[in-house]
This record gives C-alpha cells, sequence and structure tokens, in this order.
C-alpha cells in the first residue's frame, strides 16, 4: 500500500522551474502523482510511495531547484489515492 501525501510550497517557487524539478525529483525517486501551481503563489504537490522516498521528496522540497526560495512547507497525510499518476506528472 502507498503512503500519499500532499505538500504545500510557498516562496519564490513559480517561475523559477519548480515544477519541472520537483516531476525530475519525484520521478528520480520512483513516485506516482503530480504538481501544480496554485492561484496564491504556492505549489501544491501530491506524491504517493513508501514513507523513505517521500521523506527524500519532503527533504528536496525543503529547498527545492537553486533558483527558488522555499519560505515553507506544509505537509499532510492524506487518502491513499491508486490512481495517482505515473510517471509523476506537471498539471
Amino acid at each position: 500500500m502507498k503512503n500519499t501525501r500532499q505538500f504545500l510550497v510557498s516562496g519564490r517557487v513559480q517561475g523559477v522551474g519548480f515544477r519541472d524539478a520537483t516531476r525530475t525529483r519525484a520521478n528520480e525517486l520512483g513516485l506516482a502523482g503530480w504538481v501544480r501551481n496554485l492561484s496564491d503563489g504556492r505549489v501544491e504537490v501530491q506524491a504517493a510511495g513508501s514513507g523513505e522516498k517521500l521523506n527524500a521528496l519532503a527533504d528536496w522540497l525543503q529547498d527545492g531547484p537553486p533558483s527558488a526560495k522555499v519560505e515553507h512547507v506544509d505537509t499532510q497525510y492524506i487518502e491513499s489515492s491508486d490512481t495517482a499518476p505515473e510517471p509523476f506528472a506537471v498539471r
């Protein structure tokens, strides 16, 4: 059974390649899910996989790509979704 987490990333995270970099990192980790921009300037990430791999993504999201400036990451566990896209997608 996959664990699923939602991450809401705030800071300078739009217009800096954050979504593409997140997709690349999530695919390297073998995670399913997606990433998208929100209208309030945050980036939302929903990822499914093993706890260890989700922890690795959570650690990476604290910094993001070099051009980003992450200020805060809110994380919550959500009900598992077997329909999460693989490979990880940008929405």
